[in-house]
């Protein structure tokens, strides 16, 4: 695996909070001539969503492919020790938010997938989000700071690899989306959005067309 030594070392450090210095998209641009064809690849690949659209597929509610049940088994390794550890995370969170969330809410119906409980920093995140936040907004951030410590500890210590590209986007893509929570509006479709993704997981359906 090559180093992205100058490339790393030229990039604005990142805390959890602040405004993104530029968004995902152009940080893509930005980086593509100092990557190798592989590792490009690779870097379009990195998404906060476990599950991505596959090439040719039909997005949905929230992303997630129109048919097939949502998040029922892991993503197929895509090549990246780094991609592949961030999904089973996600996954991981994201399916015990909908089973705490169903028992919160004394919902019946078991999730399509049974919970992981590994990592358990993931559903340790999960636990609280639910029960010791009391708005989506304080949720989303407890939720958001145990995405960046993940993205952190999957990272490692190999700090010029192309791992700690792929992890200033993923860190993009929450500084982003925390950044739209700042307004009413991106609140409001936070809201929306969070609620789609875990209704999907918790009823294994993808409501494809179905307005936020």
């Amino acid at each position: 695996m090559g180093s992205y030594y100058y490339l790393v070392a030229q990039l604005p450090y990142l805390t959890y909070g602040q405004l993104p210095p530029m968004p995902p998209q152009a940080f893509k641009e930005l980086v593509k001539p100092m990557l190798t064809p592989e590792d490009w690849a690779f870097l379009d690949m990195v998404s906060l969503d476990p599950q991505p659209l596959p090439a040719g597929g039909h997005p949905s509610v929230g992303g997630h492919v129109a048919t097939g049940l949502a998040y029922a088994e892991n993503a197929p390794a895509c090549g990246s020790d780094f991609i592949d550890g961030w999904r089973a995370w996600e996954r991981t969170l994201r399916l015990n938010l909908a089973r705490n969330r169903a028992i919160k809410a004394k919902r019946e119906g078991t999730p399509t997938a049974e919970p992981p409980a590994l990592p358990a920093d993931a559903v340790t995140a999960a636990t609280r989000a639910i029960a010791e936040t009391e708005s989506p907004l304080e949720a989303e951030i407890t939720l958001d700071k145990a995405r960046w410590s993940a993205i952190d500890s999957l990272l490692g210590y190999e700090y010029f690899d192309r791992n700690t590209v792929f992890a200033y986007l993923l860190k993009l893509l929450i500084l982003q989306r925390r950044a739209s929570f700042q307004t009413e509006i991106g609140f409001s479709e936070y809201k929306s959005l969070y609620a789609a993704i875990l209704d999907a997981a918790q009823s294994g359906t993808s409501r494809a067309g179905e307005s936020k």
